[in-house]
């Protein structure tokens, strides 16, 4: 009997597979140890087949592997699996799940991403993690000199020009062991301010040379960081049908819990990618603050906006209009036209 139709639970070394055939009928039930599982689908599976995965850790290699082989891979978020597991939660009941979750005609799915964009997406990581660990540093030197009487500024930038100048002091009360431990401790904060500069400028240099990322940063509030991002993960923006889409994925527009025909509108619904959504609101807030002084139309919407209601709804909106603006130039390689984006 001919599989029309595969479903796969990942996992970190056994994979469970569901198979259908084009009477929806289950043909294939099996679980697979991961060195033995391509050669598997290789001969049960003619190429051609639809295999669809969850998006988690590791389903983009996998698609981009399958998708190499002449399979049509397509990866489901988690959520919209859930409502299609039956009984008790293992995984045959999840491999059931997703083959039936892909077959919906309305299912939407995640787009796979290329080696360019999980690079460009991991440098992001690794810098928000040193990031955390640079400021987890300089909390715990604040911490530890509090206890001898010194009291640290606020600003990092102000944090490095005090710490040698406590090491020199030789009246601050300060002992010879703890001296050389702070001096440990600011070696640590030097090391992580070099690692966080170097990832600054690999981004700074891969948005410099990829002309999308380039175009983007002609939008008010977004420069190499968001450039990137963004591109990290929305690639191509094919997966939208437009801005408001797209901005609805970054989790920019209100949640709705309308019934009987009443619609309510409650806050931002805050999905997909919350590191991507705070570089925007981020960027969304250094615009609002030059737009003060600006007349044209986009500043003053904004300015409007900032002015009669709260200050944070003011920023999320900018974000939302930012978004939109950033799929039209994605998607029909386009540049920023301000009389386009004040409309």
């Amino acid at each position: 009997m001919r599989i029309v139709r595969v479903g796969v639970d990942l996992a970190k070394n056994v994979f469970q597979v569901h198979g259908v055939d084009h009477h929806e009928k289950t043909v294939w039930q099996r679980k697979l140890h991961r060195d033995e599982w391509i050669q598997m689908l290789l001969a049960k599976i003619e190429p051609g087949c639809e295999i669809g995965m969850e998006a988690c850790g590791g389903a983009h290699h996998w698609a981009r592997l399958l998708q190499s082989k002449g399979y049509v891979v397509k990866l489901i978020a988690p959520q919209f699996v859930k409502p299609y597991v039956k009984s008790n939660k293992n995984d045959a009941n999840d491999a059931a799940a997703i083959c039936e979750a892909m077959s919906r005609p309305h299912m939407r799915f995640v787009n796979i991403k290329t080696v360019e964009q999980q690079d460009i997406q991991a440098t992001h990581r690794v810098r928000a993690g040193l990031m955390e660990q640079r400021n987890a540093k300089a909390n715990q030197i604040r911490g530890l000199v509090s206890e001898y009487g010194l009291i640290a500024p606020k600003a990092l930038s102000h944090l490095r020009a005090a710490i040698p100048a406590w090491l020199e002091d030789a009246e601050n009360g300060l002992s010879g062991r703890f001296r050389r431990l702070l001096n440990g401790a600011w070696s640590d904060l030097l090391l992580l301010d070099q690692r966080v500069k170097a990832l600054d400028q690999e981004i700074e240099w891969l948005a410099a040379n990829d002309p999308v990322a380039t175009r983007l940063q002609q939008l008010r509030g977004v420069g190499p960081m968001i450039a990137t991002a963004l591109l990290a993960t929305v690639g191509d923006a094919s997966q939208f049908n437009n801005g408001r889409q797209m901005a609805a994925s970054l989790g920019l527009t209100p949640k709705q819990k309308s019934s009987g025909g009443k619609d309510k509108l409650l806050g931002i619904s805050k999905r997909g990618d919350a590191y991507v959504r705070s570089l925007l609101v981020h960027g969304a807030r250094s615009m609002m603050q030059v737009a003060k002084h600006k007349e044209d139309r986009l500043s003053q919407w904004i300015t409007r906006i900032a002015n009669s209601r709260h200050p944070n709804i003011a920023a999320v909106a900018m974000a939302n209009k930012t978004v939109r603006v950033a799929w039209a130039m994605i998607r029909k390689g386009l540049d920023y036209q301000p009389e386009l984006a004040a409309a």
